[in-house]
């Protein structure tokens, strides 16, 4: 693991830090939820591995499970959720410009984050 990254949510793993993709393994524990943010300098592609997951996508609520995926554009609002009694795991490729956590800009956090 290049980096591993705790949160009130859950964990992730940076698995590849290259200079035009990253790559994590994403888990978000039972009734848990991102935050609500967007990108300016990347878009994601989310694959569910494990777990039922409920993506909001520029307010659309989207059900996926296992095997199914979710492109993320440039600029939409997003997030993931887990309204489920177990764990959801998810892999995220970013690509863009910039991959640093700093390109998160948070619309609405339950953990009163910035």
């Amino acid at each position: 693991m290049l980096e591993i990254g705790e949160r009130p949510w859950g964990k992730y793993f940076v698995l590849a830090d290259e200079p035009n993709y990253k790559l994590k393994r994403i888990e978000v524990n039972p009734g848990q939820k991102l935050s609500y943010q967007y990108h300016h300098k990347r878009q994601e592609q989310w694959t569910i591995i494990e777990g039922d997951a409920t993506v909001v996508l520029d307010d659309k609520e989207i059900s996926l499970k296992y095997g199914e995926s979710i492109f993320i554009p440039l600029g939409a609002k997003h997030r993931m959720m887990n309204l489920s009694d177990k764990p959801v795991v998810f892999i995220e490729v970013q690509t863009g410009t910039y991959f640093g956590e700093d390109d998160i800009v948070r619309i609405e956090d339950e953990y009163d984050r910035e």
